[in-house]
């Protein structure tokens, strides 16, 4: 089970390569594993028919009692089936959805396959913690696959829309999470269900939690976000929106539906909320021009009566619903393919543009309509088989469950007459309206539509077996007799519901046609849907347009002296008159000086510190601001702690290079003038006096305060038992404490992207044809051009430089990777080891600008970030595949001839992650910002060799 969920998300890493290397067909070859999925689950389901379920449990972070949690039962199984099987359809769809050479396609495979893993992932959690984190993880992969054109205005809007709605549920539900965890002692979903908890608190999380479900499932008043999400390829709206992703708060509802029985008003209030999408949404449907709109209100009136069903809470309703959410997988997934088929053959989408197609494409058109009986619920199909049960159930709960059946009868018509005018509006012959040529169809698109109808026949002529599997002893309505689900119930109200749902739908779509007949135009898709979320998006922007103009007045100062006032006001208020100051003094545990020269050095940090209030150029500032740092780092080693100040002095130095990039480009002035108003200085100087005493006066309470053993006396052994490593620094960041370090480069990673794309005005990246017919980089003398260095193309700098840069560079690199390699015993490791590297790629720039560190470094620096963080993700994870915690760490051990014994630390893969990481943003912050300050600096060049040559003309 653990390999079924990993399978399809460790694929999604290679897909876009193999995508852009291999073309479209390699879609084909990655819809085999989920394949071999669902090959697996059906092995699986006569055990699971026995009331039997499959367990896995892996620890995670086993001090934290956090465990990846995985089971399958009969519910999980279903919806693992559906992910399954209508994914593998989707890929091999898509191999001739797709023009040849589509620039999205590595991109849609990865994103495609990744977002199968999560919701196989959500549907086998065990686990609320982990059903929370796939389930935003889903919402996250819609997104992507919303804006997969992303040059499309529109298709952004939509896949916004839809992230924030979805995202706005997934919190609240966060919440409801947590409460429901805490209340019930457990995270593990079976044994809440188990042992239910009671309370106003557990009331509280069951209403959030449903909140996040009818958000995702797109159940009024959050219907409005599914419409604009097929701005999405159609195969992917036929996999995320109409067969799983939304089928995510269906899931969560049948999941915790012995809980939702325990409020007295969480179902009836989902049947009113699904009676409402339903018929609603069946009515905008008829409204639709765009046939994968109709379908898309279509889906939204069905995940209605789903949850309408659920909220019912019989058994009989429940394995209906279940035997439902199967047969809409096949109809609509098929559907969608059809409409698919249409628009590559006709290049739209238009039923007001299509006319005569049910002669041109009649394989396709019996397909529409076999899968349409099915949409509709007429025999013989799956739909047919689900709604006469849910009719069954509903009529079974006296007068509540038949106002129920009513709603869900005028559902039923809507439903029909929207399935009438998408058959016609594809296929019909309108009169007035030209033939569009068809296309030839691929059998790419064609098979998986085929096989999809022909499940949802199958499954409607004989029912047994998925009624022997909904009704067993596992499934949410396990306890009833088989036979819920038949072919045939025989002649009742049930029957009668269906036939008069017939009669009325047909009429309502003749009498809709007559209208527009006699108006002489379609009807028109009402734009009113989303208001109330443009609305609120638009408020929110003025809102914190108006705070941020109220409070962020354009002045640094002001600014950072307002958050130093609030620091002095309530933490240095608190130390004032709590008397902790007086406490921790009196603990006698402050060391105020080691020793003399510790003493000293402490002087002259502090006399640096105020040299730099009273500089006035920015150069100068900066250096003496480094010479702080430098001093912090002399400190370290007389403290002993020699790997903090290797850091602290790389640390500082590629921050003092960064800082230069800037400074240089900046016009030689004053950095700031005095004040003149004796006030403003005293305010100043008091404000900075008061946080200065203040960090001062917490430094020497906290460590007088401590009521504990320090956690480091004990970190030395763990790092040579555990980590096998004498360094404890690096012991502690990537053994004992590797989380943090994963998360600190996760976000060192975002932090440099996003900087990055706010530099970026033009990509720098180039390659040397362009870059040698750039004018404005183009040598004014080209007989100062060298025969080697990389340099001809820039303006000349100091060739001593260069070459000197060229000869150590090779060293420092070689140095970086010792001090990599020995960091787990030695000074060093994968952070210190990147900053040296660093260094030497910022030696290199400065030596000869962003054309010789393309020359050191002919690498993408994302690909070396993304390279380091999946290889540390991929360290991870092996240990969990080995069956120990995420980071743990193995010692391998072998004796060589001549070498000796050797020893292997396996976590030294995860410093090599490290490494790369901190490469990688190096090499970002080195072409984005350095790249752009030489852009500008040859853009000023050039303009003033323009305006130099123009007055030298004029005065000619």
């Amino acid at each position: 089970m653990l390999l079924s969920t990993a399978a399809p998300l460790l694929l999604s890493l290679i897909a876009p390569a193999a995508a852009a290397r291999l073309g479209r067909r390699v879609l084909a070859i990655f819809a085999l594993p989920l394949v071999a999925i669902a090959v697996w689950i059906i092995t699986t389901l006569p055990a699971l028919a026995r009331g039997e379920s499959r367990i896995v449990s892996v620890d995670w972070a086993p001090q934290l009692g956090l465990t990846i949690d995985l089971r399958m039962d009969v519910l999980a199984a279903v919806f693992g089936l559906v992910i399954s099987v209508i994914g593998a359809a989707v890929l091999v769809y898509s191999v001739r959805y797709f023009p040849a050479g589509d620039d999205g396609l590595p991109k849609y495979a990865g994103s495609l396959l990744a977002f199968a893993g999560a919701m196989l992932l959500l549907v086998f959690a065990d686990n609320l913690i982990l059903l929370q984190v796939a389930w935003e993880a889903t919402g996250i992969l819609s997104y992507l696959l919303i804006a997969h054109r992303v040059r499309r205005q529109p298709s952004r809007v939509a896949a916004m829309q839809s992230l924030m709605v979805t995202t706005a549920g997934g919190l609240a539900m966060l919440i409801g999470v947590l409460l429901l965890g805490v209340q019930a002692g457990t995270f593990t979903i079976s044994e809440i269900l188990n042992a239910p908890p009671t309370g106003t608190a557990v009331t509280v999380a069951l209403v959030l939690i449903v909140i996040g479900g009818i958000s995702k499932s797109a159940i009024v008043p959050f219907h409005f976000w599914l419409p604009g999400a097929m701005a999405a390829p159609t195969p992917a709206s036929a996999y995320l929106h109409a067969a799983t992703m939304v089928k995510a708060g269906i899931y969560l509802f049948l999941r915790l539906s012995p809980l939702l029985s325990l409020v007295d008003y969480l179902q009836p209030m989902l049947v009113v909320a699904g009676s409402v999408t339903m018929i609603g949404a069946g009515a905008a449907a008829l409204a639709q021009r765009d046939l994968k709109l109709l379908l898309a209100y279509g889906t939204v009136s069905q995940l209605g009566l789903l949850t309408l069903l659920i909220g019912d809470g019989r058994p009989g309703a429940l394995v209906a619903a279940l035997a439902l959410v199967i047969g809409h997988a096949l109809f609509k997934a098929s559907l969608f393919f059809v409409v698919g088929i249409i628009d590559t053959a006709t290049g739209t989408r238009d039923l007001t543009e299509l006319s005569g197609l049910g002669r041109h494409m009649p394989v396709v058109a019996t397909l529409a309509a076999l899968a349409g009986l099915s949409m509709v619920g007429l025999p013989p199909t799956a739909g047919f088989v689900a709604k006469e049960a849910g009719y069954a159930a509903l009529l079974s709960g006296g007068g509540g469950g038949l106002a129920t059946a009513v709603a869900m009868a005028v559902g039923s018509a809507l439903t029909v007459a929207y399935t009438a005018r998408l058959l016609w509006g594809a296929f019909a012959v309108k009169p007035g309206i030209a033939t569009l040529p068809a296309a030839p169809r691929s059998a790419w698109m064609v098979v998986p539509t085929v096989i999809l109808v022909a499940g949802g026949l199958g499954f409607g002529l004989a029912p047994g077996g998925l009624d022997r599997l909904l009704t067993a002893p596992a499934a949410p309505g396990g306890w009833l007799e088989n036979g819920t689900l038949t072919a045939w119930h025989g002649v009742g109200i049930p029957l009668a519901l269906t036939a008069a749902s017939l009669i009325v739908g047909l009429g309502i779509f003749a009498a809709q046609r007559a209208i527009e007949r006699r108006r002489g135009r379609f009807w028109a898709p009402s734009t009113r849907a989303g208001m109330g979320y443009r609305g609120a998006v638009t408020g929110i922007h003025r809102l914190a347009a108006g705070v941020t103009a109220g409070t962020q007045r354009g002045s640094l100062p002001v600014s950072l002296g307002a958050i130093m006032v609030v620091l002095v006001a309530f933490p240095g208020g608190i130390v004032v008159y709590s008397g902790l100051l007086r406490d921790g003094l009196a603990a006698g545990n402050t060391v105020w000086a080691g020793s003399f020269a510790q003493a000293l050095l402490a002087l002259v940090a502090a006399g640096l510190a105020l040299a730099v209030v009273r500089i006035r150029y920015a150069l100068a500032a900066l250096l003496t601001v480094g010479g702080v740092g430098y001093s912090v780092a002399i400190w370290y080693v007389m403290r002993g702690a020699p790997d903090l100040a290797l850091t602290q002095i790389l640390v500082e130095t590629v921050t003092l290079v960064v800082a230069v990039l800037v400074i240089v480009r900046m016009p030689a002035s004053r950095m700031w003038t005095p004040q003149k108003g004796a006030l403003a200085r005293g305010v100043r100087i008091t404000l900075a006096a008061a946080v200065g005493g203040l960090m001062a006066a917490l430094a020497l309470i906290l460590p007088g305060l401590r009521d504990t053993s320090p956690v480091s006396k004990g970190l030395a052994a763990r790092a040579v038992l555990e980590g096998g490593g004498h360094n404890v620094v690096n012991v502690i960041l990537v053994d004992v404490r590797g989380w943090d370090t994963f998360g600190e480069i996760s976000v060192l990673v975002a932090a440099a992207i996003g900087v990055s794309s706010l530099i970026f005005l033009r990509n720098p990246w180039m390659d040397r044809r362009e870059r040698r017919n750039t004018p404005e980089f183009i040598p004014a003398v080209a007989s100062d051009a060298s025969p080697w260095l990389a340099t001809d193309v820039a303006p000349r700098r100091s060739l001593l430089l260069e070459v000197a840069t060229r000869l150590v560079f090779h060293v420092i690199i070689v140095f970086s990777l010792y001090v990599l390699l020995v960091g787990h015993d030695e000074p060093g490791g994968g952070f210190a080891g990147g900053l040296i590297a660093g260094i030497a790629l910022a030696l290199r720039y400065l030596a000869g600008g962003r054309y010789e560190l393309m020359e050191a470094a002919p690498v993408d620096a994302g690909v070396v970030m993304g390279s380091g963080l999946g290889l540390a993700a991929l360290t991870a994870a092996a240990s969990l595949i080995g069956g120990g915690s995420a980071l743990d760490s193995a010692i391998l051990t072998a004796t060589i001839p001549v070498l000796g014994e050797l020893r292997l630390v396996t976590s030294t893969f995860f410093d090599i992650g490290v490494y790369l990481v901190v490469v990688g943003i190096a090499l970002e912050i080195l072409r984005s910002l350095g790249s752009e300050l030489d852009r500008q600096a040859a853009r000023s060049q050039a303009r003033a060799a323009s305006l130099a040559a123009a007055q030298s003309g004029d005065r000619r």
